[in-house]
């Protein structure tokens, strides 16, 4: 039988220490990644079976993340976590490959159940507020990002902004949505 090792991708290192521990309580090993560059370079040095990944990394798209671990290790089983849920970026991230797409806040117990099911959940759950303006706009450019491979003058040609404006935009968390 093969040893269960996490690769926990998410730029909230305290986020990772705990999910490390709660899964270390469990018999699980793990290992955190806190940007893309990192998480791939750890990759390479162990064969992990699953990964847990955000949708937000600092200034990079976690759906980048996963179509390059899946390219690159096409078993590995990734979940995308995201404290900012939308239809766009979770069909995207079932299509890129991932098992699940849940919503932070989420406990230890929901990870691993969404790493058991068979295929794709295909009826994932997202709140039943409408997304914001200034939210919208966000997952755009996320999806537009995604479509340049992450080419921030490509995309900002695309969307009829200066790089610049673009890049602080994301420097910037996603807007939360008004309940």
């Amino acid at each position: 039988m093969t040893q269960e090792l996490f690769l926990l991708v998410d730029d909230d290192a305290v986020f990772c220490t705990a999910l490390q521990r709660a899964l270390a309580r469990r018999g699980f090993h793990a290992d955190a990644a806190h940007d893309m560059n990192t998480a791939l370079a750890v990759l390479e040095k162990k064969k992990f079976t699953h990964a847990v990944v955000d949708l937000k990394l600092a200034s990079e798209s976690g759906l980048m993340l996963i179509a390059e671990l899946k390219s690159r290790h096409p078993e590995l089983k990734v979940v995308m976590l995201t404290g900012y849920a939308s239809i766009s970026t979770a069909v995207e991230a079932i299509k890129l490959g991932a098992l699940n797409y849940l919503c932070k806040p989420v406990n230890t117990d929901e990870i691993l159940t969404a790493f058991n099911m068979e295929g794709p959940d295909r009826e994932v759950e997202l709140p039943h507020n409408p997304i914001s303006i200034g939210r919208l706009e966000w997952e755009h450019i996320q999806k537009v990002l995604h479509e340049n491979q992450g080419n921030i003058s490509a995309t900002a040609r695309m969307l009829g902004m200066h790089r610049r404006t673009l890049q602080r935009k994301l420097q910037k968390r996603p807007a939360k949505d008004t309940t």
